[in-house]
Order: structure tokens, then C-alpha cells, then sequence
């Protein structure tokens, strides 16, 4: 699969090129490349999904991009699973909680199963890559990830992004990059 290279755009009015501080007179868009490798790297994820009755349920998981697409995993009987069997929209948000550095991203899009096992494999040696022997090791936290998603005892899914945001902290200055795919 191709992935899809969005439309990026700096929304003014919510970053500091509408209030200038002093070095925020050139503040441009986070390119999708540098979000790429954030997404990369993150560890922590927070999926938001779509309860029947309306109600929002957040929760963290780990996510690995790979594709275009983020990807995670949940057990069949967890809520998320049983939201998004009704509902598929969600988003994935990743970053840093502080106001002073590091880029928090947001991606909104359609959750969909990932059941090919070649496909498969190929997320869970991304998940693998990512998190190393959190996945690999047997003293690893996520230790048999792969195995139960092989076995159909969790289910993988892919968030292939519809819109994306990233909000850029660098000191004082601030971004509001907006993703359109």
C-alpha cells in the first residue's frame, strides 16, 4: 500500500503566528515527514472510541505506524473492541505533556481489521521494532503480542488517517499544523 501524503497547513489561528513572541515571527507547519517520525517513536498512545449510547471512552494503549497507518491491538471483550464494532471512527493521540517542547499529534480516521496474516506479520514486526523487548523479550511486558494476534485471541486494527493535527511547543512558540489526506 501506497501511503497517502496529506495536505499540510499551519493554522494561524491557533498558533503563534497570530501572537508573535520573540522567535515565533517564522513559525511554519510541522512537515508530515518529522510527524512520521514522531509516531515512530512515541511509546504511549490514547485511543478515543465511540460508546453506543454516545459517551466517549479513552484509553492507552501502544500503537505502531507502519503504512500509513497506526496500529493496535485489543482483546475481542475489551470496550474498544465492542465500540468500535458499532462505531469505527476514532482517533490516536501521542506527544508530550509539557507547554515548553515536543510535538502532540492527533490522528482521526476509521478503525478497520487487520486479518490478512502476512499483513499481519508485517505489523507486528513494525510493533517489534518499535518497542523492542517490551514485545521480544520474555521478561517483556507486551511478551507474546505477535502469538495472540496470530492466533486471533487479539484483534489488530489500522487507523489509516482522514485528517491529522500537530501541535508543535518550542518554548514560547507554538504550531497548529492541520493534515488533510
Amino acid at each position: 500500500m501506497t501511503p497517502k501524503q496529506p495536505k499540510t497547513e499551519l493554522d494561524a489561528r491557533y498558533s503563534s503566528a497570530l501572537n508573535p513572541r520573540p522567535g515565533a515571527e517564522n513559525v511554519t507547519a510541522t512537515d508530515w515527514a518529522e510527524a512520521q517520525r514522531q509516531l515512530r517513536a512515541a511509546e504511549v498512545f490514547w485511543i478515543t472510541t465511540v460508546r453506543p449510547d454516545g459517551r466517549l471512552h479513552v484509553t492507552p494503549l501502544i500503537a505502531a505506524w507502519h503504512d500509513g497507518a497506526l496500529h493496535f491491538s485489543t482483546g475481542p471483550g475489551e470496550q474498544k473492541a465492542k465500540n468500535l464494532a458499532g462505531n469505527a471512527n476514532c482517533a490516536l493521540t501521542t506527544g508530550h505533556n509539557s507547554l515548553a517542547e515536543g510535538l502532540d499529534i492527533v490522528i482521526e480516521g476509521t478503525a478497520e481489521r487487520v486479518t490478512d496474516p502476512a499483513r499481519q506479520d508485517e505489523v507486528i514486526a513494525a510493533f517489534e521494532a518499535q518497542y523492542g523487548d517490551h514485545i521480544t523479550s520474555p521478561e517483556g511486558t507486551f511478551y507474546g503480542f505477535g502469538d495472540s494476534i496470530r492466533r486471533g485471541d487479539d484483534l489488530l486494527f489500522a487507523v489509516a488517517p482522514g485528517t491529522a493535527y500537530g501541535f508543535g511547543h518550542d518554548g514560547q512558540v507554538f504550531s497548529h499544523t492541520r493534515y488533510t489526506f
